[in-house]
């Protein structure tokens, strides 16, 4: 292990004690919020600096073991422990690189997924009709629970537009690579001539805010409609004005909800919806400004990027970001997204020790 990360190590040991100090003080409960931050800061550290530990340990034990090595009626036994310490010098020396990679804070916060048809007319509104069905098994398959807060869908099946709230462990961190050109090429239900036809959708992950740190939104510059709801819903649908749409009006961006009778609670969803917008905006903002002097691997989730292709008649898969490619396409449309969201985890992963790495 490198000085610099030895020395990263050392520094957490230290404010490990300054935590341990602080909370032993009582009066830090008084003030619930920093209370609970410096609780999970503590856990986080204290995590860090047992496994720095261990792996000094191992050290140690690899070096008593090879001064070993010159006693005959020892030797296979050190030989033994010599490549058991090896081994868990390696797998500690990675865990403990990993986890000194920058975090996003929110990674553990639910999000919103929209799903918007493109280039390609009513066979993009049944992909993103596709894409939809795919999001939600994949929800359903780690224990998420999901919610659709908007829905226009279109005259032959799927939809013109989608957006999703999914809530669970790690959703955003987990899905936020999604964002970006999703396109198929495949033969289409009205093609009659059985030629190949591409289209795309594309598809926006959002971070759902914090309450504490939600965007202030002045009502000055909202622009608040009420509508009839539209499509299945019975008896209710038509009859009462209780859709919402919520317009930003310096930005443009529009938020609505019709997915409840209740008129106050879509606002509320609206308002979170728009809010989270807001937030991607000035994200994206940032991360474009950055993207000028250095270009992600993964990219930033620009809506123009091309990032996946979904080719039918081959059942491939290509995420063009990472370059990986899967022969199993009817399995991950049918929510086996797993080998694809760990690839572009590793990525991200492998990049971020790169640069660790080159500034050690």
């Amino acid at each position: 292990m490198k000085d610099s990360l030895r020395q990263q190590f050392e520094r957490l040991g230290f404010r490990l004690h300054e935590l341990d100090s602080t909370l032993a003080d009582g009066s830090i409960a008084a003030d619930m919020k920093r209370y609970r931050a410096l609780t999970k800061e503590q856990s986080e550290v204290s995590d860090l600096v047992t496994r720095y530990q261990t792996y000094l340990q191992r050290e140690r034990d690899l070096i008593a073991a090879r001064e070993l090595l010159s006693d005959p009626e020892v030797a296979e036994m050190a030989r033994e422990e010599i490549g058991s310490a090896e081994a868990d010098l390696a797998r500690l020396h990675e865990e403990l690189q990993l986890a000194l990679l920058p975090r996003d804070p929110d990674d553990e916060r639910p999000a919103f997924l929209e799903i918007r048809a493109g280039a390609g007319g009513d066979e993009s509104a049944l992909f993103a009709g596709d894409l939809a069905r795919m999001y939600m098994r994949f929800a359903e398959s780690q224990g998420w629970r999901t919610e659709i807060l908007s829905a226009n869908e279109s005259d032959l099946g799927g939809y013109k537009e989608l957006v999703l709230r999914i809530e669970g462990p790690s959703v955003y961190g987990r899905l936020k690579f999604e964002s970006g050109g999703h396109r198929v090429q495949r033969v289409p239900a009205t093609e009659s001539q059985g030629r190949i036809h591409t289209s795309a959708c594309t598809v926006a992950v959002m971070p759902e805010p914090d309450e504490a740190e939600e965007i202030q939104l002045n009502p000055a510059e909202l622009r608040i409609d009420t509508f009839r709801a539209s499509g299945a819903g019975g008896q209710h649908v038509n009859k009462t004005d209780s859709a919402i749409r919520i317009t930003h009006l310096p930005t443009g961006l529009v938020a609505e909800c019709q997915d409840d009778r209740s008129q106050h609670r879509n606002k509320a969803k609206a308002m979170a919806v728009l809010a989270a917008r807001l937030r991607d905006k000035d994200k994206n903002e940032r991360a474009a400004k950055e993207a000028a002097t250095r270009k992600s691997l993964i990219g930033s989730g620009d809506r123009s990027d091309r990032i996946r292709t979904y080719n039918f008649p081959q059942g491939r898969l290509t995420d063009h970001r990472i370059n990986l490619t899967l022969y199993k396409l009817g399995a991950i449309m049918d929510g086996d997204l797993g080998d694809v969201v760990q690839g572009l985890q590793q990525a991200q992963a492998a990049e971020q020790l790169a640069t660790l790495e080159g500034r050690a």
